[in-house]
């Protein structure tokens, strides 16, 4: 295992960052977009280092690269191929430089460069300044007429409330487990959880919520990055299409190659029998 330097901090999601990271680097195992970004500039970080979640509908999955070069911080992301999503360790050991933004190139950040280079070269750059506008990451109630169960929009899955058990989600976050721990995967017994696959990626990783919560007797499932913007729960509502499903899902007549929305309009008709 590759020591880390002491400026760098490995974490397995944007959502543990806080305070104490302030000025520092941060090598994260969260996707790069939009939504994620954000909880980088309200921490305060350096710099960071992301995983490109496949690119995606509209290079969603990077496109947070391009708000951070607007205040001058330097950030990349890895190859979802390279490194499993949701995990900084794997990120900082496995990961390989897809896409760098304009202040990390100046600091010597190029493709195909390891995550280790990368984040020392990182440590180097000049420090972001100024301030982005307001992030609206979000809750949104869905549907027009008051269904049951609730059906809720989500951009982050760290936005998730113990409110949310007995719901339908459409969530933006990918479908992987933080570091491949089944407690991540969903903080309430959702009726159905929808996520996006994050190109699946290494290992299979971004899909790995969805055994998990069959377990729980959640129907989760995701819809294809290439269909959806990540980050963005009404997108994975709206544009979404369903890639994988577990069994509970299966059993609420989800398929791959389903429409989300049409998906979730039949659990919603279906009513008292779900």
């Amino acid at each position: 295992m590759q020591p880390v330097p002491a400026r760098i901090e490995v974490l397995d999601t944007v959502t543990e960052l806080g305070p104490r990271h302030a000025g520092a680097v941060g090598v994260c195992g969260s996707h790069a977009g939009r939504v994620a970004i954000a909880y980088a500039v309200k921490a305060g970080l350096h710099a960071v280092v992301l995983n490109d979640a496949g690119i995606g509908k509209d290079r969603a999955g990077v496109a947070g690269l391009a708000v951070l070069e607007t205040i001058g911080m330097a950030a990349c992301a890895v190859a979802h191929t390279s490194a499993r999503i949701g995990d900084g360790r794997d990120t900082w050991e496995n990961g390989i430089v897809s896409v760098a933004n304009a202040p990390a190139r100046a600091a010597g950040v190029v493709t195909g460069m390891a995550a280790r280079e990368a984040a020392m070269r990182l440590a180097r750059a000049s420090a972001p300044h100024g301030e982005v506008g307001p992030f609206s990451e979000g809750r949104e109630r869905l549907v027009a007429r008051r269904s049951r169960p609730e059906v809720w929009a989500v951009d982050s899955v760290g936005m998730v409330v113990p409110e949310d058990a007995g719901r339908i989600l459409a969530i933006g976050s990918h479908g992987a487990l933080h570091g491949g721990r089944p407690e991540t995967a969903l903080a309430a017994d959702a009726l159905v959880a929808v996520f996006n696959d994050a190109g699946v990626g290494k290992d299979g990783i971004g899909i790995t919520r969805l055994p998990v919560l069959d377990g729980r007797g959640v129907a989760a499932a995701t819809v294809s990055a290439a269909s959806a913007r990540i980050g963005e729960g009404r997108s994975t509502w709206a544009d979404g299409v369903l890639s994988h499903v577990n069994a509970c899902a299966a059993a609420l007549g989800a398929r791959p190659g389903m429409r989300c929305r049409e998906w979730i309009e039949r659990v919603l008709a279906a009513g008292s029998r779900v």
